[in-house]
């Protein structure tokens, strides 16, 4: 293997860790969302503590997954600033983190402690542009600020804080996200319908998962043959009836 090739591998190998790192935050916010649902209105914290309670489980333990994949930690004010142009956009990304923040009407104290942060200092070189974010510390931001949102956030943050990782999912295609995750949606939603799976011995939900994933791997391979086919015969038709598509011209307008 050439080092072209060593290379062309392991930033594909990165950018399947950050597309899986992305779809992990995506999947845990709406789960926080469905559980937030069924609680009921009365039974809501209202009070300040109640605020910071609901923050912090929101960026607990749930979204604590994949750190190894890119930045390991929140070890963000020691990247080195190789631009003019990147210091700006962190001075103004800072700026925007803080006027979010104080819309949202919590201290740097508060926002610290739903982020997990040991102490303000950390979000105050944030705010200040003095220091940069680690795509974690990004995750954990959409999901307190953005979870409506959240991809147009991770991109345009990770952008002025990360360009290399934002780069990585550009050229991945991060557009198609939205749509990748609503099927793995749907695919861990036949799981979670079936109570008895989760009473399976572990042998029992071996042979299952096996059996799964072969009929899995046979529907994939005839569905990808046979939409192959599809768009063969498309062009076929196409290079024939190159006008097929061509729609009307449209009728000059009368003077």
């Amino acid at each position: 293997m050439t080092e072209k090739d060593a290379s062309g591998q392991d930033s594909r190998q990165r950018a399947r860790m950050l597309q899986d790192m992305l779809l992990d935050a995506l999947h845990a916010m709406r789960s926080l969302e469905e559980v937030e649902g069924l609680e009921k209105p009365a039974t809501r914290e209202r009070t300040p503590e109640g605020l910071i309670d609901r923050l912090a489980g929101l960026t607990g333990s749930a979204l604590r997954f994949g750190v190894k994949a890119t930045d390991t930690s929140l070890r963000v004010g020691r990247a080195l600033i190789n631009s003019q142009d990147q210091l700006r956009a962190m001075l103004t990304a800072g700026q925007s983190l803080k006027d979010i923040r104080e819309v949202a009407g919590l201290t740097l104290s508060e926002m610290s402690e739903a982020l997990n942060l040991r102490d303000k200092s950390v979000l105050e070189a944030i705010e200040n542009g003095t220091s940069t974010l680690s795509f974690e510390l990004i995750l954990r931001l959409a999901a307190l600020i953005a979870r409506n949102d959240p991809i147009p956030f991770i991109m345009r943050t990770t952008r002025n804080y990360n360009p290399e990782v934002w780069q990585i999912l550009n050229d991945w295609g991060v557009a198609r996200l939205p749509l990748q995750f609503e099927r793995e949606r749907e695919f861990i939603n036949i799981f979670r319908r079936h109570d008895d799976a989760r009473t399976l011995s572990d042998e029992g939900f071996r042979k299952v998962l096996e059996f799964t994933r072969q009929s899995f791997e046979m529907s994939l391979h005839f569905i990808e043959e046979q939409e192959q086919q599809v768009a063969e015969l498309r062009a076929a038709y196409e290079e024939k009836h190159p006008d097929a598509n061509t729609p009307p011209d449209k009728p000059a307008a009368r003077k």
